[in-house]
């Protein structure tokens, strides 16, 4: 059984997805599983979030479902109970870091500085979030903090795009990287889930390229 680190890694992209109706749930599931990424992290920030997570994992049990923009522990708890099987928060939160590793849940805290990678780091963690990605600094940020902290991965999230994933994935420090343009909020809206699998496809097939 792979972690979910490993996951990510043989992915290289994983599809940051806003939910406003969690009818589009299962139609947005079977895209990115038909586009060759199965695979989501659904923010907690929408009513439909929770739903749409239970939803995905009900009907994929395969599918590697997370929280992300979880702000607190009673989310983690919510998301957990629906079946994210990780969790994912914009900034390094101590209370729900420390709850997830006592629980065994797999999180991944937000972190853009290296005292933020310090406090992970002390805690054994081995993977974090690089958060917001292009506006901290990009790759040339997550080489200059890696290079202390030697034993840390970073997913960046945040400005990243098919135009400079070879950028970031290029990093032999970044496991995956979290992206929204293959799953814009219109096309879910507009119910494009045709166009959503061909754009996931592209972009999973660019991953590969990448890193092969």
């Amino acid at each position: 059984m792979k972690t979910v680190e490993e996951q990510f890694y043989d992915y290289g992209v994983v599809p940051v997805v806003v939910l406003e109706e969690a009818a589009d749930a299962i139609p947005l599931a079977k895209a990115l599983t038909e586009g060759g990424l199965p695979c989501a992290e659904v923010t907690f920030r929408t009513e439909a979030a929770e739903q749409s997570i239970r939803l995905m994992s009900g009907e994929f049990p395969d599918m590697l479902v997370g929280a992300g923009t979880v702000l607190t522990v009673e989310q983690t708890d919510r998301a957990v109970a629906a079946g994210a099987k990780f969790i994912v928060s914009p900034g390094f939160d101590s209370e729900i870091v420390d709850y997830c590793l006592q629980k065994e849940i797999p999180v991944f805290p937000g972190c853009m500085t290296p005292s933020e990678v310090a406090q992970a780091a002390k805690r054994g963690m081995k993977a974090v979030k690089f958060f917001p990605a292009e506006q901290a600094g990009g790759v040339a940020m997550i080489k200059a903090m890696a290079a202390p902290y030697s034993m840390m991965k970073f997913m960046p999230t945040g400005g990243i795009s098919a135009k400079n994933l070879k950028d970031y994935l290029g990093c032999d420090k970044i496991i995956c990287c979290g992206g929204s343009w293959m799953v814009k909020g219109d096309l879910i809206r507009n119910g494009e889930f045709d166009r959503i699998r061909e754009l996931t496809k592209e972009a999973a097939e660019l991953a590969a390229s990448i890193r092969n």
